[in-house]
């Protein structure tokens, strides 16, 4: 019995971790600031188009996919900074490469949003 209360017990630990690596995300990172704020316009818009079940799925998906490439990016830029705080043509690669993730998450984003909106405009 001991095993499943730790378990348990773990797992709620876990989300109160993960909550509050969200809210240092919203509270120090620009990018994620920007991201959140599109993501409730296009929410918003979701519901005055009244937007599939199908499209909320879609968007949804595409949403928590931007967010979370936009945590991991600033994840790993913490790190490259925290083990090579000087300029270094290696760590700022590394830097491009995880931006280059949240870019092309961007432009998928913007494609799915054309998808659904468009034709309803």
């Amino acid at each position: 019995m001991k095993n499943k209360n730790s378990f348990l017990i773990n797992r709620i630990k876990g989300i109160g971790y993960a909550s509050k690596g969200a809210w240092m995300l919203l509270k120090n990172e620009a990018s994620i600031k920007v991201q959140v704020a599109i993501a409730i316009l296009v929410t918003i818009a979701g519901f005055y188009f009244h937007i599939s079940n199908v499209e909320w799925i879609m968007q949804t998906l595409t949403i928590a996919v931007v967010l979370s490439a936009e945590g991991l990016n600033s994840a790993i830029e913490e790190i490259a900074d925290f083990i090579h705080p000087e300029q270094h043509s290696k760590i700022g690669y590394l830097k491009d490469i995880a931006a280059g993730a949240v870019f092309f998450t961007a432009i998928a984003a913007v494609i799915i949003a054309g998808i659904i909106y468009i034709p309803k405009l």
